[in-house]
């Protein structure tokens, strides 16, 4: 089959989502069917990552397909273009490649302007362009909330809700295109961030009861210490007995995922009215995952745990390949040289991620490549103390908290998976080190295990060799680098 040389792209990205909280990654409720059914006939990583469990990291990252430590945004409040350190990113590469560029939804990343885009209707959690009174009370009801999670549905239809609005809105930038050009559509919801509320029936079709346990509570925050019970004793403090709200918080964050499925089928289904679907490329993907009460905790902010950097992604469209990948760890960085291949386009100088592109068409790739991935977190500087009292984003006492604060960011951290493996390097003293076969929650640190040593030393040396890959080519000066094609540096089983 002839590739589409210039298909047009789709990105479908919702902020803070599970990877395990829908069927086809196992759960035990269908939360998002259509997706799953997305999936079934193109390709699904089961093995993808998140370059940071926060937005603006990662979303930088995906524009510009380098890590937080090369790219230099390490903190949500930097979302400048004028603080990124990079070469061309995704915007330039689709816009020097002649496509229309729109946007709708969550920004939350230096590419925040309508200048970037030909088409642009910006939202973000408590906030959208409303023009209507019913918009203006709902979002004025989004801010009432405190981030929730409420405990009866909202008092507005799912129309009003962002994600709807979000697609509609995408859908109107779509029909108005030059029907001669490509067209590249970011399509970002907001959900299932918080504040967690949500319309009937969503808020109704997940009862409480019926929501699979968590598999760790407060417990484990204080057994992991740190940065976890640092977050634990705050949230506990800023709203006393918060946890007892766990299964409501997870049955509401189920019926957000049901609604912005049917958002994604929505969109998906005019694409199809208009005969665009079979020569689009549709990429599926969140930036970072969401505790959902594992740990007694909400959000994301301690550590690297897996329900944070574990992403959902899903390819599919034209060329690409019907495929369960279950083995390759792959990146949210990973997105932009795919693309730049899947448009024929080269990859630009300071692009860390690695073509994703012949393991989508089914071409031969080096499985050695993607035996292994890296996630960082950290704002920099020292771990603060568990005693400590910094100022804080939001001022405390208050009826806010900011769980990617001061406290739970400091230090920084860089995470590697491996097979089962996880291992933790840390910025101050001591590792970690965790078999996810047997102990999913990280909650057994087997780093001073003697029998662990083998796995150890492997380990420590395939985060060195990322260490080492991560450092940056840019700027370039007059001399010039010996590209690897693909991004690919491990071209043979000899080299793992």
């Amino acid at each position: 089959m002839t590739c589409p040389t210039a298909p047009n792209i789709v990105f479908a990205m919702s902020d803070q989502v599970r990877a395990d909280f829908t069927a086809g990654m196992g759960f035990e409720l269908d939360t998002m069917p259509f997706l799953d059914s997305l999936a079934a006939e193109g390709t699904r990583f089961r093995r993808a990552y998140t370059t940071a469990p926060a937005c603006v990291p990662a979303r930088t990252s995906l524009l510009t397909g380098r890590w937080p430590s090369t790219h230099r945004i390490r903190q949500n409040s930097n979302t400048s273009p004028t603080l990124v350190s990079r070469g061309d990113d995704l915007i330039d590469v689709l816009r020097g490649a002649g496509y229309q560029l729109f946007y709708s939804g969550k920004t939350h990343m230096y590419r925040n302007s309508p200048a970037d885009y030909d088409a642009f209707s910006e939202y973000g959690h408590t906030f959208g362009p409303d023009t209507t009174d019913e918009q203006r009370a709902f979002t004025a009801y989004l801010n009432s909330i405190d981030m929730g999670p409420t405990t009866e549905a909202t008092p507005f239809p799912a129309e009003q809700q962002y994600p709807y609005r979000i697609v509609s809105d995408a859908i109107r930038q779509i029909d108005g295109r030059d029907p001669a050009k490509p067209f590249f559509a970011f399509v970002s919801t907001p959900e299932p961030h918080n504040p967690y509320q949500v319309s009937e029936p969503y808020f109704s079709m997940f009862a409480e009861e019926r929501i699979p346990s968590r598999l760790c509570g407060p417990e484990a925050a204080e057994a992991k210490g740190g940065a976890y019970k640092w977050l634990r004793d705050l949230v506990e403090q800023k709203r006393p007995g918060y946890d007892g709200l766990a299964q409501r918080y997870r049955a509401t964050y189920c019926g957000m995922l049901r609604l912005i499925d049917d958002q994604w089928r929505r969109l998906v289904d005019h694409l199809k009215a208009e005969g665009l679907w079979e020569n689009t490329l549709v990429f599926f993907l969140a930036d970072h995952g969401d505790y959902a009460a594992e740990y007694g905790l909400q959000r994301k902010g301690a550590g690297i745990a897996e329900v944070l950097a574990h992403v959902p992604m899903i390819v599919h469209g034209p060329c690409i390949a019907t495929r369960d990948n279950r083995t390759d760890f792959v990146s949210i960085a990973d997105i932009l040289p795919t693309v730049c291949e899947a448009i024929g386009r080269p990859i630009p100088l300071g692009v860390q991620g690695r073509s994703l592109w012949q393991m989508l068409t089914g071409a031969d790739y080096p499985t050695a490549e993607f035996e292994d991935i890296v996630t960082e977190r950290g704002f920099g500087g020292l771990p603060y103390p568990d005693d400590a009292r910094p100022p804080l984003h939001f001022p405390y006492p208050g009826t806010r908290y900011d769980e990617l604060n001061s406290v739970t960011q400091s230090g920084s951290s860089r995470m590697l998976r491996h097979d089962h493996y996880k291992l933790y390097e840390h910025v101050s003293d001591g590792c970690e080190l965790y078999d996810l076969d047997k102990d999913p929650m990280e909650l057994d640190n087997l780093w001073d295990e003697p029998r662990m040593r083998k796995v150890q030393a492997d380990l420590a040396q395939r985060l060195q060799r990322w260490s080492v890959r991560l450092t940056d080519d840019l700027p370039k000066g007059v001399y010039n680098a010996n590209l690897a094609p693909h991004n690919w540096y491990r071209t043979t089983e000899e080299d793992a």
